[in-house]
């Protein structure tokens, strides 16, 4: 099973996604949990110990160079477009009982359509691990989804996109399915997250109508808390385990 998480800054979706990929070890499944989103922490979320410690492979100059043949943040010259990657992810990735852990980090370009060493290695590690890796795969992406390239977009058995009650929100999921839409990724399904009552799933339902909806989670303080004492999610009595497994048993 191949997952990607997607949706607005704020809106909880590395909150879901820790949930997700805990859920799913819980189940006995082996999980890789891929950090995609360079302002998120997925590892403390999942409740990795020393999270922090975890280098983001777009940061590691030497092994760009060591795999492309190129120079990071240099012009022009050579490099592989196919440099060698299947190693990457059990040599690379924290390790917490089932689940294997990677940060992905992100590329500051120079301008659009860039092209360097070290999004080609990320760009090639994806396409791996979407395509070659026999286990579930969750990606934890920013707001849109520019990890996933044509060539592994239908290999992603699930977008789920993660939405809260709000116009900001709405218009970027509607962005998002756009993108996705673009390069063939067409099962997507949307997560109401931070549900205060009945009348928020209306709304939601209103202004989405059309897409598919997996489950909401309500605002519950016990998240908030566990967030603000560093614990994972998975580690405090909430009802958002139990909607998270109605979730995975839909998928």
């Amino acid at each position: 099973m191949k997952i990607a998480v997607s949706g607005k800054g704020g809106v909880g979706k590395t909150t879901f996604s820790a949930l997700l990929i805990r859920a799913l070890n819980a189940n006995n499944k082996h999980v890789l949990a891929i950090d995609a989103d360079p302002d998120a922490n997925l590892a403390a979320a999942v409740g990795i110990p020393d999270a922090d410690k975890i280098i983001p492979i777009s940061e590691m100059k030497d092994l760009a160079y060591e795999r492309t043949e190129a120079k990071p943040g240099t012009i022009g010259g050579f490099f592989k477009l196919n440099p060698k990657v299947d190693d990457l992810p059990d040599s690379l990735s924290a390790k917490f009982e089932n689940i294997k852990l990677m940060r992905l980090g992100g590329i500051k370009k120079g301008g659009a359509g860039c092209i360097c060493p070290e999004s080609t290695l990320l760009k090639a590690l994806v396409t791996h691990i979407v395509l070659a890796r026999d286990e579930v795969v969750v990606m934890d992406m920013e707001a849109g989804i520019e990890h996933l390239g044509r060539g592994t977009a239908q290999a992603v058995d699930k977008l789920l996109v993660v939405v809260e009650p709000g116009s900001r929100s709405i218009d970027t999921a509607r962005h998002i399915n756009k993108l996705a839409s673009e390069i063939g990724l067409t099962a997507i399904s949307l997560v109401g997250n931070k549900i205060r009552g009945k009348h928020d799933e209306d709304f939601l339902k209103k202004h989405l109508a059309g897409f598919s909806f997996l489950g909401f989670i309500p605002y519950e303080n016990a998240l908030i808390e566990a967030d603000l004492n560093g614990m994972s999610p998975f580690d405090v009595e909430s009802k958002a385990k139990t909607i998270i497994e109605g979730i995975i048993n839909k998928i």
